[in-house]
């Protein structure tokens, strides 16, 4: 049944309010409680009807059920005070007063003498990658739960639809699922989607169990699981602290399944999006010389087919990044000129892309040496997507060059809880190694660039990190050692160059004292 009432629809069996032609967004418990005054509009109901219909006749506070009629009268343009469609009776209860029409739903087409429902036809799927976050399940046997794991799913949906480069579905079509048994491989062709997030609530006692499962649609392959455990005594700071933890994790997952992709395209269909992705792979390959070469070039072909890519142009000049903190690059005019143009180029086309706006604000902190300028553009990427995590590891770096180590530290530790298993993880713990150095905890700083150097032994910025803060720890072995390996990889690296692959100290004490350390760990003039 479709009620009809000013401009707005209300379709019962699809669950979905729309005004004129723009879906409102309902919770589910506001959806049921404007469906049950609507229904009974010719009488006035009471408070304990509306417990008994939608609570099931638990007990509900006077605060709960305001609320609740609150957000169904802003759902459809009403208010306390004006009263234009839900009235509110004193002592006695509350009426739908609007003018309703009923319209039927065309009736499905039928075969002999039982009505079939016609299937949807699959959809194609966008030219990036694609997602749909279905309700998540609750799992307790408390009936409540079904509205805190409905939000669950609706803030998972609002953060992932600030990543520009993902293409997601909207709550009122991916919740049509709700309560229903789904295959995700059928949900992929009827959203024309090819990922589908899935979940579950379980709440026992005080203690509450959110699981999460990343689905390939089309091979019905689980890219990435986790569960979460807190108490339910803040549930919103629970809330949002699994959303953050979820959208975290999932968008480097989708980016490395999308990668994965690319790579087994013939390359006679590689379109823009595809040489993007090949460039990443290679561009994460970071200390390689040739890999990087290879993205720029790669990032450049992009440029050439689609002119209009925003987050290839800050890519390029990322690469630039890599070359001159590995050394393979002299900061000559040209040079300069070339990332100043990149960055430029990405901001103007992604004004409000974070993932555009964050490499071309590092390329300009740190090739061109505008360290306001490029700060401000990660600040802004911030605002655009807190749940970034590249964005606060290159905040981080631009803090610990701005003279603010213990504003680094904090950003690191944010990028690295968004996303632990991430190809910059590296750099994240390099940049806490350095903070700690700023700070004068040199112990804790050659801690972090061991771990830095873990998964790549020949990481310059580790390497570079751990000779100084071993040597000012008063561990000479250890710091002679890394400096050894950095000659090896480096040799034209000297006090005196220092300042050509590091960033742009606002504070002049600060390279001072690193190559004072540098000096110490063995690195001639």
């Amino acid at each position: 049944m479709r009620y009809l009432f000013e401009e707005y629809a209300f379709d019962t069996d699809r669950r979905e309010l729309h005004r004129g032609a723009d879906a409102v967004s309902v919770a589910p418990q506001v959806f049921d409680l404007l469906d049950y005054l609507i229904r009974n509009r010719e009488r006035v109901v009471s408070k304990d009807d509306l417990i008994i219909a939608i609570w099931n006749g638990r007990s509900v506070s006077d605060a709960a059920l305001t609320t609740r009629l609150n957000a169904a009268r802003s759902a459809i343009g009403d208010s306390g005070e004006e009263q234009r469609l839900i009235k509110t009776l004193p002592r006695k209860g509350f009426r739908f007063v609007g003018t309703v029409r009923e319209a039927q739903r065309p009736a499905s087409v039928a075969v002999s003498d039982a009505p079939v429902q016609q299937p949807n036809p699959a959809l194609p799927l966008p030219d990036k990658p694609s997602i749909a976050v279905l309700p998540f399940t609750n799992l307790s046997s408390d009936p409540e739960q079904d509205y805190f794991a409905d939000g669950m799913a609706e803030d998972i949906i609002t953060a992932l639809s600030r990543f520009k480069a993902l293409f997601v579905i909207a709550r009122n079509s991916s919740f049509t699922y709700k309560g229903r048994a789904v295959d995700v491989k059928q949900v992929g062709r009827e959203l024309g989607v090819r990922y589908v997030l899935e979940g579950s609530v379980r709440k026992a006692a005080n203690r509450v169990r959110i699981t999460g499962q990343l689905v390939d649609t089309a091979t019905g392959a689980h890219l990435w699981a986790e569960r979460f455990d807190g108490g339910f005594g803040d549930i919103f700071d629970l809330q949002d602290q699994v959303t953050e933890s979820v959208v975290g994790a999932i968008a480097p997952a989708v980016e490395k399944a999308e990668i994965e992709r690319a790579k087994r395209k013939p390359t006679e269909s590689l379109d823009a999006y595809a040489l993007y992705l090949r460039g990443l792979a290679r561009f994460y390959q970071f200390g390689n010389r040739q890999a990087n070469d290879e993205a720029l070039r790669l990032f450049n072909s992009v440029i050439e087919l689609d002119p209009d890519f925003a987050a290839a142009y800050g890519r390029a000049a990322h690469c630039y990044v890599s070359a001159k903190i590995n050394g393979w690059i002299s900061d000559t005019a040209n040079e300069i000129a070339e990332v100043k143009r990149l960055a430029q180029r990405a901001v103007e086309l992604g004004k409000d892309d974070a993932i555009a706006l964050t490499p071309s604000g590092w390329a300009l902190a740190y090739v061109v040496r505008d360290l306001e300028v490029g700060a401000g553009l990660i600040d802004r990427a911030l605002a655009l997507n807190s749940n970034l995590a590249e964005a606060w590891f290159y905040g981080g770096w631009v803090k610990n060059f701005l003279g603010e180590p213990e504003t680094a530290t904090e950003r690191f530790a944010r990028a690295m809880r968004l996303s632990p298993l991430d190809p910059l993880a590296i750099g994240m713990r390099s940049g806490t190694a350095f903070a700690h150095f700023l700070l004068g905890r040199y112990a804790e700083a050659a801690s972090w660039a061991a771990m830095a150097l873990q998964d790549k032994p020949d990481y310059q910025p580790g390497l570079r990190i751990a000779a100084a803060s071993n040597a000012m720890a008063g561990r000479p072995e250890q710091a002679h050692k890394a400096m050894a390996r950095l000659r090896q990889l480096n040799p034209a690296l000297h006090v005196s160059t220092l300042k050509d692959v590091v960033g742009p100290y606002r504070r002049a004490e600060d390279l001072s004292r690193y190559e004072e350390a540098l000096r110490q760990a063995g690195l001639p003039e």
